[in-house]
């Protein structure tokens, strides 16, 4: 049994059964309208510096990595006045975009903290949208439990060289699973941050994670993801409440816990293997 350590994650990998392991997809771009049938509420959030990958879970509401909210040059939250969520982005023009009104990340989100198990857990965050989808035209996701290893999934991402326009692996796995971690075999690279995980097929697909980090080269990729319902539910409810919000038109957050003290990235963190 091999041993997978990640700065501080540590899962156990066996060996899948047989009927499990199916082969990875590579990544298709989505070019043109068609492409994209079921996929319209994946969207690119540009921020005040780079980009993250992010999908609509409500008219009004994206879901992303919570480190794509913060700056870790200047350790600070993003200025939200200037985040801009464009669903459906393909070189140049997107089926809907909004500004941001507002963000925020898990409680207990460390945005300046090294990659470990527990910042992958909290690194979710909803960004409120000025304005709402209209649902006839785009339907947002719903979210669903996570599968279990060695059952198939699909991401929709932008990263690095692909930013222009979406890329969908079709087929990748759960390798490892635990009851807040997934590890992940999809295809990831910076700007794949906050990158809907899917289960399900045709347009009854829901969203089971997203991305958090991943490791690519030498052909070998893995990405880490989080299990998700119980942080959709906290982080509604801080909207609701206020708590932790980072509001529009400046830079300040309220902070109500360890928080203060997370990391940031335009990006997943990606480490050699």
């Amino acid at each position: 049994m091999n041993r997978f350590v990640l700065a501080g994650i540590t899962l156990l990998l066996g060996a899948l059964p047989a009927q499990s392991v199916s082969a990875d997809s590579g990544l298709t771009r989505l070019t043109h309208r068609q492409d994209v049938f079921g996929l319209e509420a994946v969207g690119r959030l540009d921020l005040e510096r780079g980009s993250c990958s992010g999908a609509l879970i409500a008219p009004d509401l994206v879901l992303t990595a919570a480190h794509c909210l913060f700056d870790k040059r200047r350790k600070r939250p993003f200025d939200m006045s200037k985040a801009v969520f464009r669903a459906g982005y393909r070189d140049g023009r997107a089926l809907f975009e909004s500004r941001a009104l507002r963000g925020v990340a898990r409680q207990g989100f460390a945005p300046f903290a090294p990659v470990s198990r527990a910042r992958i857990i909290q690194d979710v965050a909803l960004v409120q949208l000025e304005r709402p989808v209209n649902t006839a035209r785009i339907a947002p996701y719903a979210i669903d439990t996570a599968p279990a290893r060695g059952e198939g999934v699909s991401l929709v991402s932008y990263a690095k060289d692909r930013n222009d326009a979406p890329s969908w692996q079709k087929s990748c796995r759960v390798l490892e699973r635990d009851t807040e971690v997934l590890k992940l075999s999809c295809d990831t690279n910076f700007g794949s941050s906050g990158a809907p995980v899917f289960g399900g097929e045709g347009r009854r697909r829901r969203i089971v994670s997203i991305v958090s980090a991943g490791t690519h080269g030498g052909g070998t990729h893995v990405a880490f993801g989080m299990v998700l319902p119980q942080a959709i539910a906290e982080l509604k409810a801080a909207l609701r409440s206020g708590r932790g919000v980072i509001e529009a038109n400046r830079s300040a957050v309220v902070h109500s816990g360890p928080d203060q003290n997370g990391k940031a990235s335009t990006g997943a963190k990606f480490l050699r293997p």
